[in-house]
């Protein structure tokens, strides 16, 4: 079983990086020279750590018996 302390700290690193991809993007999309390409792989990897986060945020929920 992973520890769920470590679990939550990682959250928490993959949040920040999603947040500051999101205002990288954000930034490159406003700036006069825009550069689909890497826009597009900024996006691409802003999404990869958003399943990242959604896989552990369903460990962190604990499983309930019905």
């Amino acid at each position: 079983m992973v520890d769920e302390d470590s679990l939550r700290e990682q959250l928490e690193e993959l949040q920040t990086q999603h947040k500051q991809l999101d205002d990288q993007i954000l930034h490159m999309s406003q700036a006069g020279a825009v550069d689909f390409l890497t826009i597009a792989k900024l996006k691409k990897e802003k999404l990869r750590l958003k399943d990242m986060i959604s896989r552990i945020e369903s460990m962190l929920i604990p499983d309930i018996l019905a």
